[in-house]
């Protein structure tokens, strides 16, 4: 149905008269007369009817009236509904625990007027397609993993280096250590079965390893983080990594500790990923907050992969 057809019936019957109809529309007085007997035509009825004192709706007029005014209506929801900072932001930030969700809490603490809507996808390729489909707004990712580059069209922000830590329980031989050095690590267990090969933090953690020729594994099924600090707690012998920024509630009895490495400090290189011609006033509010200058200075001592995106301050934790 031609909703300009609609209108033009709604103009007519709340002026009363072709002519004021026409010049509120900034149309002809005979193209009012056409928008309203192509609508005619269409419905199959006649919707006006010319009196003396102008305009009036017939019978089945009145009966459209309710239904023209709801079209319109709806018409107007739908315009809002994409209209440029009129919906929520969607955001992807990897893991809801993670140091990514931290920032963008960070930022609707400053932002309480943003409304976000907040996503997890699987790895940087899902979020790049999402970015490129305008299913997402932006994505917190590490880039560019070797041999790939971010599609024309695509910005990076690098917004966190987030310095790794070691987890370990009660028994391990590290547990009472207050800081390791990474070469430190080597000939110890280390378990994290998230990693996924080809993706960013298998990349990460694979030129990691290589570097401080650390022993990651990856052996076993990946149930959740409540069974891993379980088996971490119970174990003297495997230890893993967790970001600085990542929230961990664990039970009393598992005594688990968070060790810091330093000399060098491996970092983990978040980045902000967004489509460049994304017009949401909120994603621009976004990339200013994550690009402000924080008042820790740089750490001198770190080590991240050479195809890194860095960042030149990062909050501290």
């Amino acid at each position: 149905m031609d909703l300009e057809a609609v209108r033009t019936f709604l103009a007519v019957l709340d002026s009363g008269r072709f002519r004021q109809a026409a010049d509120e529309l900034s149309i002809t007085q005979q193209a009012v007369s056409k928008r309203v007997a192509a609508l005619e035509k269409e419905l199959g009825v006649r919707l006006l009817t010319r009196t003396a004192h102008g305009a009036e709706a017939t019978i089945d007029g009145q009966a459209f009236l309710p239904h023209a005014r709801a079209l319109l209506h709806a018409e107007a929801r739908a315009l809002a509904s994409v209209r440029p900072g009129s919906r929520a932001l969607r955001v992807d930030v990897i893991g809801r625990r993670l140091a990514p969700a931290a920032l963008l809490r960070a930022f609707h603490r400053t932002h309480p007027e943003t409304e976000l809507d907040v996503v997890t996808l699987f790895d940087a390729d899902a979020a790049v397609a999402a970015l490129r489909s305008g299913t997402i707004d932006a994505s917190f990712r590490a880039v560019t993993m070797p041999g790939r580059h971010l599609p024309e069209g695509i910005g990076a922000l690098p917004v966190l280096d987030e310095p790794i830590e070691l987890l370990t329980g009660p028994a391990h031989a590290l547990a009472s250590a207050r800081a390791v050095t990474p070469t430190r690590l080597a000939g110890h267990r280390i378990w994290v079965p998230g990693i996924v090969s080809g993706t960013e933090w298998a990349a990460y953690y694979a030129d990691l390893a290589a570097e401080f020729g650390l022993t990651i594994e990856v052996t076993g099924p990946d149930f959740g983080v409540e069974p891993l600090l379980d088996t971490v707690a119970d174990s003297p012998e495997l230890a893993t990594f967790v970001g600085a920024g990542t929230r961990l509630v664990w039970p009393e009895a598992h005594d688990l500790r968070r060790i810091p490495v330093h000399g060098p400090t491996p970092v983990y290189p978040h980045s902000l990923l967004w489509s460049l011609d994304n017009p949401h006033p909120a994603l621009l509010a976004l990339r200013e907050h994550l690009a402000a200058p924080t008042a820790e200075p740089p750490e001198a001592d770190i080590w991240t992969p050479s195809w890194a995106h860095r960042r030149v301050r990062r909050p501290a934790f």
